[in-house]
């Protein structure tokens, strides 16, 4: 496993693996044209490449022999959605599902607990579905505890969220 900054050619690959991980993830029932619109109008090339420029933010991927297998985003400058976190969120934490298990999510993480470190940052939050059990269980073997809850909202939806933090100093 390669662990490296993506760069900006990285950007459509990264699009699929999020909405392959987004749609695999939190879409049980069915594909309706609601979740389908909204995964291909945020997951593109070119939103990703916005992103990938912005100096606040900085993705990290995990490449094997043919490709990128996931992905994290640490975006600064972020405020949590509840009192007492610092202003860093990981973002975005996607693995393929095929690819889970093998230790990736945890090498992306410990790079990024590297990255804020050296930046002094004291903590890190992130925001998880809070039906998504495989990562709730994750978050909390990595050291990370829930301080709140959020919605994460598409359109005029809510969807309850967790929110976790974990302090790094």
């Amino acid at each position: 496993m390669l662990l490296r900054p993506a760069r900006l050619s990285d950007a459509s690959s990264i699009a699929a693996i999020s909405i392959e991980v987004w749609i695999g993830t939190y879409i049980k029932r069915g594909v309706s044209a609601f979740f389908a619109d909204y995964a291909l109008r945020t997951f593109t090339r070119e939103n990703t490449e916005t992103l990938i420029a912005d100096p606040d933010q900085t993705f990290l991927v995990s490449e094997n022999a043919d490709g990128i297998d996931g992905v994290l985003r640490l975006a600064r400058g972020s405020p949590a959605p509840v009192e007492g976190c610092h202003d860093v969120e990981i973002a975005t934490l996607y693995v393929q599902p095929r690819h889970q298990g093998k230790g990736i999510g945890r090498a992306l993480l410990n790079a990024a607990f590297e990255l804020c470190h050296d930046e002094a940052a004291p903590s890190v939050w992130l925001a998880t579905n809070a039906e998504n059990t495989p990562a709730i269980g994750f978050y909390l073997a990595t050291g990370f505890r829930q301080v709140g809850q959020t919605q994460f909202r598409i359109g005029d939806q809510a969807y309850p969220n967790n929110v976790y933090a974990c302090r790094l100093a």
